[in-house]
């Protein structure tokens, strides 16, 4: 009986497909419910964001940012725009992978909810912060330092990255992150950004995917009920600093 009972669920959900992408889906669908809350995953966005708003009042830290930032732009005789781009490369390095074959722990459409819900979440955060918060870039140029956007959006990918791959190697992850991390020293280097705003922005970066996976299986659930869909659909971000676009793709 319980045999019967499995074989209707998955001729139901997977119907129209060819066989040997039926097993890689059913074996990926319900992957990301594996990825559970838990208190400890929140200590270091926490310690970050923490941090970064805690430098808004200290006077020591507010102190501390003005010689990180001496350090940095020093010796600089031209701006670099390497962070506009490298922002992007965790988390597109995820399709990318996927299209060389190296498979991740979700589905197309699940990956691309999951980023889509993460990068809503992460700009929400920034925009809201920066018109609250007032905070004056170190270029002078406006009053939006805080948080970095672009460092927010780099660790977003990051950990997207890392969530998909670390059961293949935590290198996948390592590399995410270290991408990331160059982002946000360009914001520096750059004098775009205080060290304070990068913390800030990666704990945002960083919370705003773990919070996508531990409410994915309640957002797929609304969006393509328990049934799949013989389309294929999945969603693409797109953030460019100052603006935030939702990308809907079907084929069928």
């Amino acid at each position: 009986m319980k045999k019967i009972i499995i074989l209707s669920f998955v001729f139901h959900c997977y119907l129209g497909l060819a066989q040997n992408k039926r097993e890689n889906d059913s074996m990926r669908i319900d992957t990301v419910k594996n990825i559970k809350f838990s208190y400890k995953q929140l200590i270091i966005p926490a310690v970050l964001i923490g941090y970064g708003f805690w430098g808004n009042e200290s006077g020591q830290i507010k102190s501390f940012n003005h010689q990180i930032r001496d350090e940095f732009t020093e010796d600089i005789d031209r701006k670099v725009s390497i962070d506009d781009f490298s922002r992007y490369v965790p988390a597109v390095s995820v399709y990318a992978l996927n299209a060389f074959g190296v498979k991740g722990k979700n589905n197309m459409r699940d990956r691309s909810v999951i980023l889509a819900t993460s990068f809503i979440i992460m700009t929400a955060s920034v925009f809201t912060l920066k018109s609250i918060t007032n905070v004056e870039r170190p270029d002078g140029t406006s009053n939006n330092s805080f948080p970095s956007g672009h460092t927010a959006v780099a660790f977003a990918g990051a950990e997207f990255l890392y969530q998909e791959y670390k059961d293949q190697s935590v290198w996948y992850g390592v590399a995410g992150y270290a991408v990331a991390t160059g982002t946000g020293i360009f914001r520096m280097y750059n004098n775009r950004h205080w060290l304070t705003d990068v913390a800030a922005g990666a704990g945002i970066g960083i919370l705003s995917t773990k919070i996508a996976y531990w409410t994915n299986p309640y957002i797929t659930r609304k969006l393509f009920g328990k049934k799949e869909a013989k389309s294929t659909s999945f969603l693409t971000p797109s953030y460019d600093g100052k603006n935030f676009a939702i990308y809907f793709i079907k084929t069928f």
